[in-house]
């Protein structure tokens, strides 16, 4: 084996570093050296502004994307869902890693009593607040940035009822409290629970190597909620979920994907079960059918809100 060390690219958040150090450990477990390189993001930067205004799709994958260009790093680790649907010109999708828990969870005070009354919901993304709303319309949805670490702190420092976060990254990072409740009815991000590695696309040595930690599973259901949700926004913020399940008894795909209005009042769904051999143009078909249905309207609303 050649002796080339894999540099890996990373954001500096805990989240970030231990997703790193685990596409570390796979890749030493089979031979290969590595090297952990350390990279501050524009989105870690800039906590004062919500992501949508920044008006940048994948903020805090493009200090990574710039590194591996110029050759500072030769991978770089993602949380899936925080990846645009199109990379940048020669760099491609190296490996997707098995997927960790997809659900979204209130962490809470201890006193869901503003269940049944009006309550104050913490959350940065768009998608989480639309669906909040959706179901509890009268409660008061504020903005929340940071890394999850930053998250956790502000809400046990505020006065919020509550804070929305991906189970995966509280439980990777060991630091998901006893105070939450599994919102099973909420769909969602696109590829949320899933590691993506990238690389550039003239580097054979990497590719290769990278293609040993590749889970087919999860990279085919990740790709169908990716085609779902790039075939809807054309690089657009909007409130989109996706969630793609395999069967394996009865070998189909389960697939719900979900656009609403940004004050959750708007809902158009589609739910659908098809045969595996079906799945490279689900995404695409669902999200047809979600336009089709009035989709076309609400995600011009969307961007002209958005740009306000």
């Amino acid at each position: 084996m050649a002796e080339k060390t894999i540099r890996i690219g990373t954001r500096d958040s805990e989240l970030a570093l231990w997703q790193a150090h685990i596409v570390e450990k796979k890749l030493n477990d089979l031979g290969y050296k590595t090297e952990i390189v350390a990279v501050k993001s524009t989105g870690d930067v800039i906590l004062d502004k919500p992501l949508y205004e920044l008006g940048i799709t994948g903020i805090f994958t493009k200090t990574l994307d710039v590194a591996m260009i110029n050759g500072a790093v030769d991978i770089a680790v993602h949380s899936m869902k925080d990846v645009p649907t199109a990379l940048p010109q020669g760099i491609v999708q190296a490996a997707v890693l098995e997927r960790a828990n997809t659900l979204d969870i209130l962490v809470h005070k201890g006193n869901l009593d503003f269940l049944t009354a009006s309550g104050t919901i913490a959350t940065g993304s768009l998608r989480r607040q639309a669906q909040w709303l959706n179901k509890y319309p009268s409660h008061n949805v504020v903005d929340l940035r940071g890394n999850v670490n930053l998250r956790m702190k502000k809400l046990n420092e505020g006065d919020w009822s509550g804070a929305v976060f991906a189970a995966a990254g509280l439980e990777r990072i060991n630091l998901k409290p006893e105070n939450y409740i599994n919102l099973d009815w909420m769909i969602p991000a696109p590829a949320q629970g899933a590691m993506l590695v990238v690389a550039m696309q003239n580097d054979a040595f990497t590719l290769d190597a990278l293609s040993h930690l590749n889970d087919i599973e999860t990279e085919i259901v990740t790709y169908i909620e990716r085609q779902f949700l790039k075939t809807l926004e054309g690089g657009c913020t909007a409130p989109i979920g996706a969630l793609a399940r395999y069967n394996e008894e009865e070998d189909t795909i389960h697939f719900q994907g979900v656009l609403f209005s940004l004050d959750g009042k708007e809902k158009i769904e589609v739910d659908k079960i098809v045969p595996i051999e079906e799945w490279k143009k689900l995404g695409f078909y669902s999200a047809q059918e979600v336009l089709n249905n009035g989709g076309i309207k609400l995600m011009t609303e969307i961007k002209n809100n958005l740009k306000k």
